[in-house]
């Protein structure tokens, strides 16, 4: 059976070493008016002003963690509000996003491409495309024409997810096991 094409991001599912990812995540800003959505699953990437951005796919930009949701408060209604994604151009001074930031989690992925087990342990990046406004998830997948041995791209492939719908014959939306390869909190360098 054919792999579905399933569009959600990265979701966290262990660590590196094969312990349980406990769902720890620390928070970071996002300026105010800020104008590109981030949805949770999305790539974010620091800023020299002390706020995250959204990761643009093949860019060399170290990667800070996986965006995992938003609070602000509405500027119109002026209630506190919790989100799958920020939406964008929100004027607030207290827009906090939650990232997954540990340079060890492992996430899974869907891959836009026929991925097989020769794949395993290259470096990929992710595609560019804007989340679902309805349920906050990211649309990122793996993006199986940029690969190579390159380490600023965004992702190490380390595995085929086990799961039982998950077809690994070598057959395209193949759920991917990776690393983030080029994390902000690995690098020596900072902004």
């Amino acid at each position: 059976m054919a792999n579905t094409s399933e569009k959600y991001g990265l979701r966290p599912v262990r660590k590196i070493d094969g312990s349980p990812f406990i769902n720890a995540q620390n928070r970071y800003r996002i300026a105010s008016n800020h104008g590109t959505a981030m949805f949770q699953g999305d790539l974010v990437v620091p800023q020299a002003d002390g706020t995250i951005t959204r990761h643009t796919a093949n860019t060399s930009d170290a990667v800070v963690g996986v965006f995992n949701g938003v609070f602000y408060t509405d500027p119109t209604t002026q209630k506190p509000t919790f989100k799958n994604y920020y939406p964008g151009s929100i004027v607030a001074s207290d827009i906090v996003a939650n990232v997954i930031d540990d340079p060890q989690v492992v996430y899974k992925i869907d891959c836009d491409g026929a991925f097989a087990v020769a794949d395993i342990f290259k470096n990929f990046s992710v595609t560019n495309v804007t989340g679902n406004t309805t349920t906050g998830i990211s649309k990122v997948q793996l993006d199986f024409s940029v690969s190579g041995t390159n380490g600023t791209f965004m992702l190490k492939a380390i595995d085929i997810s086990q799961d039982p719908d998950n077809d690994e014959a070598g057959s395209a939306n193949v759920d991917v096991l990776v690393k983030i390869n080029n994390h902000f909190y690995v690098e020596t360098a900072g902004l």
